[in-house]
């Protein structure tokens, strides 16, 4: 398929990547045009000069971009993605953004004869370059069985649930799931080590019961140790909460953890961890 690309970023690249190892015909776009051609030298592909110059003839347009305006930008804004596409492409993102946007998107594309989904990942910069990430969509069911055969070039787990923003809710229900993981971990971490603990053996007897989670079993070590270069960063973390809070003023959910542990985050920003893996909100904790 002849696919366009947008955003070249720590996810966006590998993905991108993924797709022209799997016989696809990419071209990329990127705002800054030294990382698109970095990528074409790396893997071959071509680099548009634009968002609409990418998509042009394009069967499917992706896009991994920063937040609600990036993502507007590229789609709906001066040569953006939108105008240049041919009715019956697909367009994909994967940029975790409001909910709101993304039903806007699907409204827009749908006027143009466009295919749209939201589609956020999970499992961070490891999971792109493996190719394994988890991909949540939403919107047409036609639209989610022409992503498909697209997604399995760099996802192991793919799951349609629901309409246009359910993609990006579900998202947040993810975030929310790891913002209270973390902090009750680090919780457990400086308890452990006030009580002299050998840590190595306390996690050789809770990571196998019900205490167990991916967290724990991958960050429990290198929080131990102070290492948090690498993963997912908080400045990430406090945006996609940000979405999470915003969306649940709307829909009259209560969030207490998540707005708790989304000023913890803000605590570790100020210690200048903006940009350490989510994992370093247990510094805000005395050892």
């Amino acid at each position: 398929m002849k696919i366009a690309f947008i955003g070249m970023g720590v996810m966006g690249a590998p993905m991108a990547g993924h797709l022209v190892r799997a016989g696809h015909e990419v071209t990329v776009y990127n705002r800054t045009r030294a990382k698109a051609d970095a990528w074409a030298e790396q893997h071959g592909g071509s680099v548009a000069g634009s968002p609409a110059g990418a998509a042009e003839g394009a069967d499917a347009v992706l896009a991994c971009v920063g937040n609600d305006a990036d993502l507007e930008q590229v789609t709906l804004g001066a040569d953006g993605a939108f105008a240049a596409m041919r009715p019956g492409a697909l367009f994909a993102d994967h940029t975790t953004v409001s909910a709101a946007i993304a039903r806007r998107l699907a409204s827009a594309g749908e006027a143009r004869g466009l295919l749209v989904l939201d589609a956020p990942v999970s499992g961070g910069q490891a999971g792109a370059e493996k190719g394994a990430l988890s991909i949540m969509c939403g919107g047409a069911p036609e639209a989610m069985t022409a992503a498909e055969p697209i997604f399995q070039s760099y996802a192991a787990r793919i799951v349609h649930v629901g309409a246009a923003g359910a993609g990006q809710t579900t998202k947040m229900v993810n975030q929310i799931c790891i913002a209270g993981v973390l902090g009750g971990l680090s919780e457990a971490l400086r308890f452990a080590q006030a009580s002299d603990l050998d840590l190595a053996k306390v996690f050789d007897a809770i990571s196998g019961g019900a205490a167990q989670s991916w967290q724990m079993v991958n960050r429990w070590g290198t929080m131990a140790e102070d290492q948090f270069d690498f993963g997912f960063a908080i400045d990430w973390m406090r945006k996609d909460l940000g979405l999470a809070l915003e969306e649940a003023r709307s829909n009259g959910a209560s969030l207490p953890v998540s707005a708790l542990v989304d000023q913890w985050y803000g605590e570790v920003q100020k210690m200048g961890g903006g940009r350490q893996d989510t994992s370093a909100l247990v510094r805000r904790l005395a050892k």
